[in-house]
């Protein structure tokens, strides 16, 4: 059973993205300390039909994605306990989680987006994020083509 506190449903409208093996919603994980970021993402990606995990820290979100097998993960990398970096490693070190997308965000640059490649995320966003251009990257990811503005 879906802890009600950790999974929020959006699906004014339906069908939108690839089902998952519940033939529910696309799930994304938001992996992020900021409350009002996850709010952000949450509220602009509302009305696209997915569901939606989120975790504050790396331990949670290693729980998260091992538990509950998203079909995407939006990663910042500053966090506490353990960073998106070495939360990314992980999760593609194990079976269960290393093919889920993963999209790494961070107002940090630079250096960071190679050592995103290096840990086959499959994009690298730098914040303040470019909202309109998230949207089409998820899409993309979940196979369901870009989004239409």
């Amino acid at each position: 059973m879906v802890n009600p506190n950790l999974l929020t449903t959006h699906s004014r409208f339906s069908g939108v993205g690839k089902t998952n093996i519940h033939n529910m919603a696309p799930r994304i994980l938001i992996v992020d300390d900021e409350g009002d970021f996850i709010e952000l993402v949450k509220f602009r990606l509302a009305d696209l039909g997915y569901e939606f995990l989120v975790a504050n820290d790396g331990v949670h979100a290693l729980s998260q994605a091992r538990q509950y097998k998203p079909d995407l993960i939006l990663l910042d990398i500053l966090l506490p306990d353990l960073d998106g970096l070495s939360v990314c490693e992980i999760l593609r070190r194990q079976p269960a989680t290393r093919k889920i997308p993963i999209i790494i965000m961070s107002a940090l640059s630079g250096d960071v987006t190679k050592r995103t490649t290096s840990m086959q995320a499959q994009d690298f966003f730098t914040k303040p994020l470019d909202l309109n251009r998230l949207e089409k990257r998820i899409a993309e990811l979940l196979n369901s083509g870009p989004v239409a503005n």
